[in-house]
């Protein structure tokens, strides 16, 4: 029985390349010079925090952070931004949140949608994935294009397709 599996992961090495570019713009930038502007990932807890002075770099920092991620291929809507808060002094700080895994409301979309198309295929919930499986890969191949046209608010990727 052919099947695969959805899943909504975030390349955390383009996502630091990403970062490490918008540092360098940021450097280069006359608007932002000494700004103590400042821009940091962490890996471990799938966090970016974003330091600035004022709302407007703040809010230009948040388009430069979509466009610069953007251009390392790693699809924006994998970032959740936190509301902008005090600091101490006059900076302001965000934090912007890293969303991996499927949670339990979008599997139940998938999941739906695909007994909607009624085509003969399963799909299970497993964790933070889908898995799909269906006698004819033709079925699944379709399934992968209903799920591309879902508009959801994460990234899906399919890997481990097996015939």
């Amino acid at each position: 029985m052919a099947s695969f599996d959805t899943v909504s992961e975030v390349n955390m090495q383009e996502l630091d390349n990403a970062v490490n570019n918008l540092k360098k713009e940021l450097n280069t930038r006359f608007d932002f010079k000494g700004s103590n502007t400042e821009v940091e990932l962490n890996k471990k807890d799938k966090l970016i925090k974003m330091v600035s002075t004022d709302d407007m770099k703040m809010n230009m920092l948040r388009e430069m952070l979509i466009s610069v991620v953007t251009k390392r291929s790693v699809d924006s809507r994998c970032l959740e931004f936190g509301e902008v808060e005090k600091a101490g002094g006059s900076m302001l700080r965000r934090e912007v949140k890293i969303k991996e895994g499927i949670d339990k409301d979008t599997a139940k979309k998938i999941t739906t949608a695909v007994k909607e198309s009624k085509l003969k295929v399963q799909a299970s919930i497993m964790d933070d994935k889908v898995r799909i499986q269906g006698k004819k890969i033709d079925d699944l191949q379709a399934v992968m294009q209903i799920l591309k046209g879902l508009n959801l608010p994460l990234p899906l990727q399919f890997i481990n397709m097996k015939s």
